[in-house]
């Protein structure tokens, strides 16, 4: 317990941490700072291309059936993540379905941002892990965007006495794939795979990975403070669920990759990879993919507690969280 807990404090004084946290500082604090939208979207479009990329390229030299079992389990994780929301969220007092399964899809759907924090701390904490986990992303945030606008879409035809509505699954996959998160996503690994993009990798997108991260990171914090009041203004639910929702999606991602281990040799930095991003919360193709497939749901409860809540613990609680548990599996 005491090497964990060392492990755990060194994992909160990374430098990703850092700027989040001094990006809800200096917002909380009134400041004037601003970053335009347009420099936010090419960092983001950076950091998932080089993910991307680095996924294909990983994916092209290795063998696809090492793939097909995490990407299955990536899935079914966010299917459940989805139907979790549905069974708990939405029982509690003063909390409509809708808004419940909203938020469910927003944290079954994947964060670009916390994908792209885990991995350099992976690489700093010397724990080996398969590329191609990146390229996991679609395989969890798709479904759980699917399988969210469905179950309140179905709840909406009931409650109206609409049931002979039929729901169209084939438009909202359709929407999914050409938000620009899963865009850029699918870009790179269909350049890693199809082409030889090595070069340009290693002088170009690799040496300024970091150094955007760290800007991205200073927005994230920015945005959960500005978020803090948008979250008061809904059921108190909301916030216990997004403290608490990451931590448990990102055990059962976890467990799951420790099966997949088992099974077929999965690294545990793969599993450590799979939890991140089943803690994780969309802040990129999850809420207008949401505002779009549930109107009636409140932007300010899914919206607010994913990024005033749930992306802080991701980063700051579940990535040293996980990789404690991982140096510690190997006896570090």
């Amino acid at each position: 317990m005491s090497d964990f807990l060392t492990l755990f404090i060194k994992q909160l004084q990374s430098p990703t941490l850092g700027f989040l946290i001094g990006g809800v500082v200096v917002a909380s604090f009134g400041s004037q700072l601003a970053i335009p939208d347009s420099i936010y979207r090419f960092i983001t479009f950076f950091l998932l291309l080089k993910i991307g990329l680095s996924g294909g390229i990983a994916i092209r030299n290795s063998n696809f059936s090492e793939v097909l079992l995490p990407a299955l389990a990536a899935v079914v994780l966010g299917i459940v993540i989805v139907l979790i929301s549905r069974y708990t969220l939405a029982r509690l007092p003063g909390i409509k379905l809708p808004d419940a399964v909203a938020t469910g899809g927003l944290f079954g759907a994947v964060s670009g941002s916390t994908l792209a924090a885990v991995l350099p701390q992976l690489d700093s904490a010397k724990i080996p892990y398969e590329a191609w986990t990146a390229a996991l992303y679609p395989f969890m945030d798709i479904p759980a965007l699917v399988t969210a606008i469905v179950v309140a879409s179905v709840y909406i035809s009931k409650r109206t006495g609409n049931t002979s509505d039929k729901v169209e699954i084939w438009p909202i996959v359709k929407e999914s794939l050409q938000s620009s998160a899963v865009t850029a996503l699918l870009l790179g690994v269909a350049l890693g795979i199809a082409t030889k993009p090595e070069p340009v990798y290693e002088s170009f997108f690799s040496p300024l990975f970091r150094g955007f991260l760290s800007i991205l990171m200073i927005i994230m914090g920015m945005e959960a403070a500005q978020r803090m009041n948008e979250l008061r203004k809904v059921a108190q639910w909301f916030a216990i669920y997004a403290f608490i929702a990451p931590i448990l999606h990102g055990f059962l991602a976890f467990g799951l990759g420790l099966v997949i281990h088992k099974i077929t040799g999965f690294s545990i930095g793969g599993a450590v990879v799979l939890a991140v991003i089943a803690a994780s919360s969309s802040d990129i193709s999850g809420p207008p993919t949401l505002r779009a497939g549930i109107p009636s749901a409140n932007p300010s409860a899914y919206i607010g507690a994913s990024t005033a809540i749930g992306t802080p613990v991701a980063i700051a609680i579940c990535i040293p969280l996980f990789i404690g548990l991982a140096e510690m599996m190997l006896g570090r």
